[in-house]
């Protein structure tokens, strides 16, 4: 089977997110990072900073010597890391093959699924730009490196001054001759020390390094020569690695505006349960405790669970047990900011057979039909009536973890 690779990188991530939360940022130079009167670097920056010259790991000082009227804003990695779990649980929720590499990148292989990986990719892009509000772009390959290479050359192309929102697909046995022109320190590998040995040896692109014999290649690479050499070709057959081992699956909403607004919190509670129930019957687990998170207007934040008779991956069951820990701790008079439901303590379905579990064994059939549906035409395919929205509700921001 072709394998197809995805890799995500968003745009500017820590830019992006203050853009997010102050739109007055967009198209200024500003740059995310130390202090400039200290030893403070630049970790990141907008696109507009990057047209006077500044770029990540700068000094501070110098970028601002390069950009005087460069806006300097402080590092809130809590609040990028809220971001980043968002984006990457919308890459968990297409294939539990899914390898996070940074906090703005990560790895997808969605090979066993039937629509093209250009399809997936826009789908992606619009899903995080829909859900999350933040830009990203995505290179398509049958592997990790040429995936990975085509995502950071497609962004390199755009030079509007805007984030890139790129899709760069690279087509099955295009992968060598899509490498061939690219600098040699594009390749995953080859540092600037390297680098400078091979340009001295009149060595500048991945298909001139190709070409050398594997003799040639030893004596910059040693033991990895060959595999030097098969990176070169665009052949790299390393695995797309799963996280740790799954010990909870939840889901939270940031409401945009705070509420008291009870039915509100039942229905975004409904919601949630029944996209944690989904993804737990897509990655094959139930789970023995559903937990309850929420979040007040003055960021004060508790979790309560219940424990299970035994595992579910039931999105009634998850739900009832949810609202009834909602009805017991949230207080009413207080303006929720963010409510989430969980399930944990996670191992394979388990199912009690009976003659009189009759309404059971329909609900899991329903289930069943349902999840086929979600699987074909994406999550928002099916909603429930008491879920669709009233003008005159607040807005949510998912984040899923």
């Amino acid at each position: 089977m072709e394998r197809k690779i995805l890799h995500l990188d968003l745009d500017a991530f820590f830019c992006s997110v203050e853009e997010l939360l102050d739109p007055s940022l967009r198209d200024k130079p500003f740059a995310v990072g130390g202090n400039p009167q200290g030893r403070g670097v630049v970790s990141s920056c907008s696109y507009s900073a990057r047209r006077c010259g500044v770029h990540s790991a700068m000094p501070m000082a110098r970028a601002l010597a390069l950009c005087p009227d460069l806006i300097v804003i402080h590092h809130r990695h809590g609040l990028y890391s809220e971001y980043s779990y968002k984006v990457m649980d919308i890459l968990r929720s297409y294939s539990p093959l899914f390898q996070q590499v940074s906090i703005d990148e990560a790895f997808l292989d969605v090979s066993d699924l039937p629509q093209h990986a250009e399809e997936i990719a826009r789908e992606i892009q619009a899903r995080v730009d829909r859900e999350v509000q933040l830009p990203c772009s995505l290179g398509v390959a049958t592997n990790k490196l040429v995936a990975k290479i085509a995502n950071d050359f497609g962004k390199s192309q755009a030079k509007s001054g805007q984030a890139p929102r790129q899709i760069t697909v690279i087509p099955p046995g295009e992968e060598a001759a899509f490498l061939a022109p690219l600098d040699i320190q594009a390749l995953w590998g080859i540092g600037p020390k390297t680098s400078q040995k091979l340009r001295e040896q009149g060595i500048h692109t991945i298909g001139q390094l190709a070409a050398l014999p594997i003799a040639e290649l030893e004596a910059y690479f040693g033991n990895n020569a060959q595999e030097m050499h098969a990176r070169a070709l665009g052949i790299d057959s390393s695995p797309v690695r799963p996280e740790r081992e799954v010990k909870s699956v939840s889901n939270e909403v940031t409401f945009t505006r705070d509420t008291t607004d009870s039915e509100l919190l039942r229905r975004t509670m409904r919601e949630l349960a029944d996209k944690v129930g989904f993804r737990l019957r897509k990655a094959g687990l139930a789970g023995s405790a559903v937990q309850i998170k929420l979040r007040y207007s003055n960021f004060e934040t508790f979790t309560r669970q219940t424990a299970l008779a035994q595992p579910t991956d039931l999105d009634d069951v998850i739900y009832a047990v949810a609202e009834k820990l909602l009805e017991e701790n949230l207080a009413p008079s207080r303006p929720v900011r963010l409510i989430g439901v969980g399930v944990n303590r996670l191992s394979p379905p388990y199912r009690q057979l009976s003659l009189w579990d009759d309404d059971l064994s329909q609900k899991e059939k329903l289930t069943d039909a349902l999840d086929q549906l979600k699987e074909k035409y994406g999550q928002d395919v099916i909603k429930r009536a008491s879920m669709m929205k009233n003008p005159k509700e607040s807005d949510s921001i998912p984040n899923k973890s």
